[in-house]
């Protein structure tokens, strides 16, 4: 399944940015439906049809029409899912089921909606490459050099997280960063080096992210889909939360 959805991204993302973008979409539904199931099993209640319409309309906004334009359709799906709520299962885990709907609403929906932005200019496409190869380093990068010299544990949220493996993060991050902006931007080195840094840093923030959300609600996995691995929530989380930074940094830069 991840060999397939990489597939598909790379595949689209080079042809018909708005098929990346329907790609994108369908991923992060997905993964936004293994959230609010998961939210369920606490009796915490999202409705999913309002959350995914939301989804998608901050897509459009945002590539269509701008920053401006995805604040205003995360705005106004907010206060419908508040209105939604209000008419569904009476006063009784009102603020509960609505902060709730309104936290999904933004991780990871709108968080999502900015690779729309990332990939609306001209050399967009080599900037959403740029933003989910050094993610992709955080997580291998980390990966190998906590395995092979992990021995500091960085917090008691993620056990398996070590100072070391953070340290894998940053060093394949910023080597990632600084040589794809380089070659395919035309930046400057430390420019890719900063957003690779900056990555690092977000990407294990987002993996510690999704550790307390499953802690708080007593599960091992947000979903099923990829085998080993969990669901598709498990693998957005660094993604959704190093997006944001990325896209400022290179709309700053370039």
């Amino acid at each position: 399944m991840g060999v397939v959805l990489g597939a598909l991204v790379l595949g689209t993302l080079y042809t018909i940015k708005e098929l990346f973008l329907l790609v994108v979409a369908g991923a992060v539904g997905v993964g936004t439906v293994e959230l609010i199931r998961a939210f369920a099993t606490r009796d915490i209640k999202v409705p999913v049809a309002p959350v995914l319409a939301g989804l998608v309309a901050m897509q459009v906004a945002a590539y269509w029409g701008g920053s401006v334009w995805l604040l205003a359709a995360f705005a106004g799906f907010a206060l419908v899912l508040l209105i939604w709520r209000m008419f569904s299962d009476g006063t009784d885990g009102y603020v509960r089921d609505a902060s709730a709907s309104v936290f999904t609403l933004f991780y990871p929906c709108m968080l999502a909606a900015f690779v729309a932005l990332l990939l609306k200019p001209d050399d967009g496409d080599h900037r959403v490459l740029i933003f989910i190869a050094v993610t992709i380093a955080s997580d291998i990068g980390g990966y190998v050099a906590g395995v092979l010299f992990g021995r500091h544990q960085m917090t008691v949220i993620s056990p398996k997280k070590t100072w070391e493996g953070f340290a894998g993060s940053l060093v394949a991050c910023v080597a990632v960063g600084g040589w794809l902006v380089t070659w395919l931007l035309g930046g400057e080195l430390w420019q890719g080096a900063l957003i690779g840094g900056l990555a690092a840093v977000l990407a294990t923030a987002g993996d510690l992210i999704e550790s307390m959300i499953k802690r708080d609600l007593g599960i091992k996995d947000l979903g099923t889909i990829l085998p080993g691995h969990g669901g598709l929530m498990d693998r957005l989380d660094s993604l959704v939360t190093v997006l944001v930074p990325a896209w400022l940094l290179m709309t700053v830069f370039f």
